[in-house]
């Protein structure tokens, strides 16, 4: 595979990166998109909401799907609308890592690069 044809996945928010020439000396230790992931890492909250979203598809039937935004509320209580973003990055990262598939318009659809609304459903 040539090097301007690979990816990976960021550790911050689950899309995927593609190889940038600016990279191409230190490509093996990326491990964020951008600058602004870097800085945002993953954090407790994080992990939190990622449990949160395993948690509320263990109580739903197998082929039952939630929206990330369940999981925020449930971290955040009233104020989870302000985690509905981290929520979809949890979503993203555990695709990323094979526990859940992000569903769109009833279709499975590649977390790295959905964008809009989607779902999130256990692997089966």
């Amino acid at each position: 595979m040539r090097e301007q044809d690979q990816t990976k996945i960021c550790a911050s928010c689950g899309r995927e990166m593609r190889w940038r020439a600016a990279w191409a000396d230190v490509w093996d230790e990326v491990r964020y998109c951008s600058a602004a992931c870097r800085s945002r890492k993953v954090t407790p909250q994080d992990r939190e909401l990622e449990e949160a979203i395993l948690r509320l598809l263990d109580r739903r039937a197998a082929k039952a799907a939630i929206d990330p935004s369940d999981a925020a509320h449930s971290v955040g209580g009233d104020a989870g609308h302000a985690l509905r973003e981290p929520a979809r990055r949890a979503a993203r990262r555990l695709a990323a890592a094979g526990l859940v598939h992000v569903v769109q318009n009833g279709r499975v659809v590649d977390a790295a690069t959905v964008r809009g609304p989607f779902l999130v459903r256990r692997r089966p």
